[in-house]
């Protein structure tokens, strides 16, 4: 047993030592170190590879983290400006704002110098005292005269006569037009009311131009429902001095329905209104002149309508002439001008209106020949005009003031000026409406013994001056518009006495370049009133047509 176990362990040994030996399997044994250092290679080609990867990572890194920075600056100066730009903005609005707070308390607060009237023996009404008007040296009081006599008294001579005429034809073709219409559907024309410089004594240049008001009425059972702007709810600005007409019937709606106010049965059906809505037919607003989709009367409408209704008279009366009639200006439909066969003309105006309820305010579309500083804000507005109430304050002041009183010799003079001046220099905010309003306040302001007519250029000067300071200021306040001084005899509704003063001249405060232009034209109509009054005080103009042969009519 001991022999086998020896045996064994030497065989065991014999095995080992040939495994083990070296050159049994010499080609693995030989190939061990190449294939190390291969992979030590490869694997410092593998590490090299991987630091320049990590440094282009880095780069990478460091660049896109110069990026975020630029982007964050970009973004944070961005920011810090749109907070300046913002902070600038809130201060400019702040500025404007309390720019408008300051103008709109400066006009309706601050008391106007021209509110009492002066006592005594003064010759100057408060505030007009001082400096002379810039440029302005009126010639003297026989020059002045003269030049009235002999161009604006001479330029006018035939006013009645052409009043005469006007009124006669017009009279003609009011008939031929209410002869054309349906009283059931058409609108009712009334008689004409005689307006303006005109009519009032004040004209004061040729052309000799008639205004006449032409009020309407519309057909049963309608009427008419004027909504002035002092009553009911507040209005902005640009639309004070304005009002709207609409188109109803007393007790029911709009269009004079009633089925809104009364339990129809179920086999009843409302004509206007249908099954479903309470839509309006568009053909009853089109009949009545109303603004598409609305019941308030449309001015647009009106004055087609009226320009249609002209033409037809004229083409049934127009044989009965020796003259033609044509239409003058295209955006004042009721702008006519008859064309004598000798070459000559004569303008006229008329202008359908409303009247407010009844008084004798009107509801027109525009004021004719006035320049436009601020038109109507929607074809539903109509303007509100007073001149009927202004030819009878004239009429009662006249009554008061003494015999050959100056004061429309001043406001012939003036428009005189001011005609003269567009003719050079253009339109301006300026009109000759203005230079109206202006001595309606100086008379209320004036004492009567103050318009005798050897005061002419005296007060003359003052007109100039008043308007002066009024366009320096850029406040002219209505007359009749929230002016309790007015008599009460006038008549004058109490709502509009009683209404916030109406400044003219509120347009100037935003249209500065128009504001600009009126004061320039204003001032240079002051330089060159010396030398136009003494030209056409020595040589009387040669346009000033006389009127034809009395027409038959």
């Amino acid at each position: 047993m001991a022999v086998t176990m020896a045996f064994f362990r030497v065989c065991l040994v014999v095995v080992t030592a040939i495994v083990n030996h070296p050159l049994l399997f010499p080609r693995e044994n030989t190939t061990v170190p190449e294939n190390e250092e291969e992979i030590i290679r490869k694997m410092q080609a593998h590490q090299e590879k991987l630091q320049l990867e990590q440094l282009r990572l880095e780069e990478e890194v460091a660049r896109l983290a110069a990026e975020k920075e630029a982007e964050e600056q970009v973004a944070e100066e961005d920011q810090q400006q749109t907070e300046a730009y913002n902070a600038w903005d809130l201060w400019s609005t702040l500025c404007m704002i309390l720019f408008l707070i300051i103008e709109v308390w400066r006009q309706d607060h601050q008391d106007m110098p021209l509110l009492e009237c002066p006592g005594g023996d003064e010759d100057e009404l408060p505030g007009l005292g001082g400096a002379p008007l810039r440029g302005l040296a009126l010639p003297s009081k026989a020059t002045l005269s003269r030049f009235y006599d002999h161009c604006i008294r001479a330029a006018t001579v035939d006013a009645a006569r052409t009043r005469e005429f006007v009124e006669g034809f017009v009279d003609d073709l009011l008939e031929a037009l209410r002869s054309l219409c349906n009283r059931d559907t058409d609108m009712e024309v009334e008689d004409f009311i005689g307006v303006d410089s005109m009519y009032e004594n004040w004209q004061a240049d040729r052309p000799l131009q008639c205004r006449l008001f032409v009020p309407f009425t519309p057909p049963e059972p309608y009427r008419f429902h004027p909504e002035l702007w002092c009553c009911g709810r507040p209005v902005t600005l640009d639309r004070q001095g304005y009002g709207q007409v609409k188109v109803g019937q007393a007790g029911g709606d709009a269009l004079g329905c009633i089925c809104g106010k009364t339990k129809l049965g179920e086999d009843m059906l409302c004509l206007l209104h249908g099954r479903s809505t309470g839509a309006r037919p568009s053909f009853e607003m089109e009949n009545l002149l109303c603004a598409r989709e609305s019941p308030y009367l449309d001015a647009m409408q009106v004055m087609k309508w009226f320009q249609t209704a002209l033409t037809r008279a004229w083409h049934r009366i127009a044989h009965k002439y020796e003259f033609d009639l044509a239409f003058d200006e295209l955006d004042s439909p009721g702008s006519l001008k008859i064309k004598f066969r000798s070459g000559k003309s004569m303008p006229f105006n008329l202008m359908p209106v409303i009247q407010c309820d009844d008084s004798d305010l009107y509801f027109v579309s525009h004021l004719s020949g006035e320049p436009s500083v601020g038109g109507p804000a929607s074809s539903t507005d109509w303007l509100l005009s007073f001149a009927v109430y202004e030819r009878q304050f004239l009429r009662m002041t006249s009554k008061t003031l003494p015999e050959g009183a100056c004061h429309l010799s001043c406001l012939q003079i003036a428009s005189f000026l001011l005609s003269k001046q567009r003719r050079l220099t253009g339109p301006s905010g300026l009109g000759r409406y203005h230079l109206k309003t202006a001595l309606l306040h100086l008379l209320l302001l004036r004492r009567p013994a103050a318009w005798k007519a050897e005061q002419l250029d005296a007060r003359l000067h003052e007109l100039l001056h008043f308007l002066e300071k009024s366009l320096l200021e850029k406040k002219l306040h209505h007359f009749f518009v929230g002016n309790r001084k007015v008599s009460e005899a006038m008549g004058l509704p109490e709502a509009v006495r009683g209404a916030e003063p109406l400044n003219l001249f509120r347009p100037f405060v935003l249209q500065r370049s128009l504001y600009q232009k009126t004061v320039d034209s204003f001032y240079e109509m002051l330089k060159n009133a010396p030398t136009l009054i003494r030209e056409y005080s020595l040589h009387v103009p040669s346009d000033h047509a006389s009127l034809p042969p009395k027409t038959a009519l």
